[in-house]
């Protein structure tokens, strides 16, 4: 079946502009497929980002009729009748055409400290029993991909540059609940301060957008509590 591809393009040197192609399209073809098909026969010079193809890896991230999607798991029948529109995600430097640098997503991760910090006196192997009530509370949160998604859809990481984001807060309550790291003081420095917890508006898109089925809100709702505790000294 015939379908309709508007696809944003844009190169150094030159406007922004969308670009209509014409696909043939299957029961399981993909806006991935399609991209793949379109630069392959059509046009090489079109750029988008793509590896595992099969949901895994998050690098195909883009804005696909409007909603952050996976171009990998995204049928073309899914979506409604009529042109699709496939661009690049929001809120990140754009490269090339459908590409953005992923350079902002890793810093706001670094601004609250999201890697784990053993405490010194920690053992080599730390065991956390599946069963146990940490884990059970970190599980929900901890399949993040770093696709980025979140991100564009997040409203206040436009409006603020400082604003960590959603995956790095979800991170950062992980850690927090994490008994064997040890970065917890810094790391509260930064989340109590004016640009971090205090800004989530919690409009729950960044929920609405995981392709992993994370719940980032959750987690901010989470880290707020145990900030409200930690500010009344009650832990």
């Amino acid at each position: 079946m015939p379908t309709s591809l508007s696809v944003f393009r844009w190169s150094r040197g030159e406007r922004e502009r969308w670009q209509a192609f014409d696909v043939d399209a299957g029961p399981d073809t993909t806006v991935l497929d399609a991209l793949v098909e379109i630069q392959r026969r059509r046009d090489p010079s079109l750029a988008f980002r793509y590896a595992c193809r099969v949901g895994m890896c998050g690098s195909c991230a883009m804005v696909v009729n409007g909603r952050e999607r996976w171009a990998c798991r995204t049928r073309l029948v899914s979506l409604r009748a009529g042109a699709i529109r496939v661009r690049p995600l929001y809120h990140f430097p754009l490269l090339r055409d459908l590409v953005v640098d992923m350079a902002p997503f890793t810093a706001r991760m670094r601004a609250v400290g999201a890697a784990l910090v053993p405490a010194p006196d920690a053992e080599p192997y730390a065991r956390i029993p599946a069963g146990s009530t940490e884990r059970s509370e970190i599980d929900p949160a901890i399949e993040c991909i770093g696709c980025g998604m979140c991100l564009s859809a997040c409203t206040m990481v436009g409006h603020n540059a400082r604003f960590p984001g959603p995956a790095a807060l979800n991170r950062a309550f992980t850690l927090e609940r994490d008994s064997r790291d040890a970065a917890g003081e810094a790391r509260w420095r930064v989340l109590l301060g004016d640009d971090a917890l205090a800004r989530c508006h919690g409009q729950g898109a960044c929920t609405e957008v995981c392709p992993m089925g994370l719940a980032p809100t959750t987690s901010i709702v989470r880290l707020r509590q145990m900030a409200t505790r930690k500010l009344l000294g009650l832990g």
